[in-house]
């Protein structure tokens, strides 16, 4: 489809009725508490992976595939999505994908490891839904400040995996039922976000002449075949390679360096901690920008100089590169959430390039922590991955110039 020049880049083309399906405080509350979930049950489980390994004799490798696989059908389940949501509306949609993807975390700590992987899978393919259903539904719901609220959700996930990775361990003792009680509970955070949104898909069933009032637009034909859906794809895919093999290897790469564990552990808890200022300043700052190229290819930068930091300074500088780290992560991901609603000009629209850019993003990020790790076992150093970073930084700068651009699908 072609791509025309918009005139106003702040504020999308609002809708005629706005569906407002219950109180706007439900409504927030309700995406906050979904919001939570949707990297609370993955960051959980990176503390546990050594305990889940010498309770079912895992390899390194087939260890490494519990973080993998829910990136790997994050892509997968995506596209999806969109078909989803226009058959059962966003709501239905929503609220099966909280239920699914407590289901899956209960799945995951059942003494199987087909369960295990089963469970993995399943929260893969839930977290795909809610991340294509969520942009879709701000753009429907806050036409006028969708670019503000996706900075609030893309915060709200963050301190659910910040929450989530520093409470595991004692959650663990507190509940006295090993990694599986301690990973179990996070169905409870899920059920909780399934009751407190609830109103909204009864309030839908009671007003559908109201939702019919406020359409979510045409679909986006020939997308698949537009230069710009691509160039924010392939942001988002890049920026997510770069978050999925630092939050994989970085703590293993300060060790590997001289570092004491429980420091490294300290580092990369603040590099994500850092990360949720990145993740709420940033998509705000592109709401009001005309064009957002520049804010694309600084975040790009900072991703190089932070890399390159611990490149060359992986000891001495993992404080600074931590901290450059975390804003360059967290502001991407924002960033590449704004783009799905700036970019488009209908719900439908948001979610139909929602569902194309994290196909191809966490397909792409699904390769990185496994990537790396091959190259480091095949070349005994980490300078090697950390290189290849820096190159692929700069693929994403130029494709997150061209994906800023003021114009829309």
């Amino acid at each position: 489809m072609a791509v025309t020049r918009a005139r106003q880049p702040l504020v999308t083309p609002a809708l005629p009725v706005r569906s407002r399906l219950a109180h706007p405080a439900l409504l927030l509350t309700g995406i906050l508490l979904v919001a939570l979930n949707m990297r609370a049950c993955l960051a959980a489980i990176s503390p546990m992976v050594g305990e889940i390994q010498q309770t079912f004799g895992l390899s390194s490798t087939a260890s490494g595939l519990i973080t993998t696989v829910p990136v790997l059908f994050q892509g997968l389940g995506a596209p999806l999505t969109p078909r989803l949501t226009r058959r059962f509306g966003t709501e239905r949609v929503v609220l099966g994908a909280v239920l699914v993807l407590g289901a899956g975390v209960l799945l995951r700590v059942l003494p199987s490891i087909a369960a295990l992987y089963g469970g993995c899978v399943v929260i893969g393919v839930a977290i795909a839904v809610l991340n294509v259903s969520l942009p879709g539904l701000v753009k429907r719901e806050f036409p006028a400040k969708a670019a503000t609220m996706t900075g609030v959700y893309s915060t709200t996930m963050l301190v659910g995996a910040t929450l989530a990775a520093g409470v595991s361990v004692p959650l663990e003792k507190a509940l006295g039922g090993g990694w599986q009680a301690s990973l179990g509970a996070w169905s409870v955070l899920a059920l909780v976000a399934a009751v407190a949104w609830l109103p909204q898909v009864l309030r839908s069933r009671q007003e559908r002449a109201v939702v019919a009032a406020a359409p979510a637009g045409r679909p986006i034909d020939g997308i698949w075949r537009s230069p710009l859906a691509w160039r924010i794809s392939l942001f988002m895919g890049i920026s997510s390679l770069l978050v999925y093999t630092l939050v994989a290897w970085l703590p293993t790469i300060l060790a590997d360096h001289g570092m004491d564990r429980g420091e490294a552990g300290l580092v990369f808890a603040f590099s994500n901690l850092v990360q949720v200022a990145g993740a709420f300043l940033v998509p705000l700052a592109a709401g009001r920008m005309t064009r957002q190229r520049g804010l694309a290819v600084a975040m790009a930068g900072l991703n190089a100089m932070g890399i390159a930091v611990l490149l060359l300074a992986p000891v001495s500088g993992a404080w600074v590169s931590a901290a450059v780290l975390g804003i360059a992560q967290g502001g991407s991901l924002g960033l590449a959430l704004a783009f799905i609603v700036l970019r488009t000009g209908s719900a439908a629209g948001a979610a139909q390039l929602g569902g194309m850019t994290q196909a191809v993003g966490y397909l792409v990020a699904a390769a990185g922590p496994v990537g790396a790790g091959a190259l480091h076992q095949l070349t005994g150093s980490w300078t090697t991955p950390l290189v290849l970073l820096l190159v692929l930084a700069g693929v994403a700068a130029v494709a997150g110039w061209g994906a800023g651009r003021n114009r829309t699908l």
